[in-house]
């Protein structure tokens, strides 16, 4: 293992790679998640069958044809935001995990949308509020609880899914590993365990987080 001792800083460098992918990836999966979640919901036919089709479309295609999309189409189509090239491929993968996590985080508030008695929306319309307004004070705050654990299990396989990053130029554990590998080619297992044991840890550290916000919304 002294493999790993000697090659600490990289293996912090794929670290902080993964937990920024991660980090940008999850506050872009809930937002536009839970916009796809009020599609699906919504009283238009209209707003339903694009949310609809979206998460159908989205959810049965491979994360990877996905991620070279979103790196070699959008050039393409010239769609980019940034000159530097190292953070462009990270926004392009960053959009790839939102785009195809957003299915899953949308599945799952959905779920838990369908948990709240429907004589909860009645009331608050009978009283006059507007369907956004009945969403974000009555129906979501309810279903907070019956909501928490599935998008646990949707971030956890979504920091996962960040590997596939490592495709699109961008530095994480699996660059790390594979970079690891060609200088230590006599150390493969112990590199393979160092970051076994990484992303073991990093999905410990989520885990706990999701536990703890689980056990806040019960206690609310």
């Amino acid at each position: 293992m002294q493999v790993i001792v000697d090659n600490l800083d990289t293996f912090g460098r794929g670290v902080w790679g993964t937990v920024v992918l991660f980090l940008w990836a999850t506050a872009g999966s809930l937002v536009f998640g839970t916009l796809l979640a009020v599609l699906r919901v919504a009283p238009s036919a209209a707003m339903r069958a694009a949310g609809t089709a979206y998460v159908n479309l989205v959810r049965n295609t491979p994360l990877t044809l996905i991620m070279v999309f979103c790196v070699l189409g959008l050039p393409i189509l010239r769609i980019t935001f940034t000159d530097a090239v190292g953070t462009q491929f990270r926004i392009y993968a960053i959009l790839a995990l939102v785009a195809y996590t957003s299915c899953f985080v949308c599945e799952a508030i959905r779920s838990g949308i369908n948990t709240v008695p429907v004589g909860q929306a009645e009331a608050a319309r009978a009283i006059g509020l507007p369907f956004g307004q009945v969403l974000s004070l009555v129906v979501l705050p309810q279903a907070v609880k019956a909501v928490i654990p599935p998008l646990g299990s949707v971030l956890i396989a979504m920091l996962k899914n960040t590997s596939i990053a490592s495709a699109a130029s961008n530095y994480e554990l699996i660059s790390a590993m594979r970079n690891l590998i060609e200088q230590n080619g006599n150390a493969v297992i112990a590199i393979l365990l160092g970051i076994t044991v990484a992303y073991v840890l990093l999905v410990a550290v989520v885990s706990v987080v999701i536990a703890l916000l689980e056990r806040a919304a019960v206690t609310v």
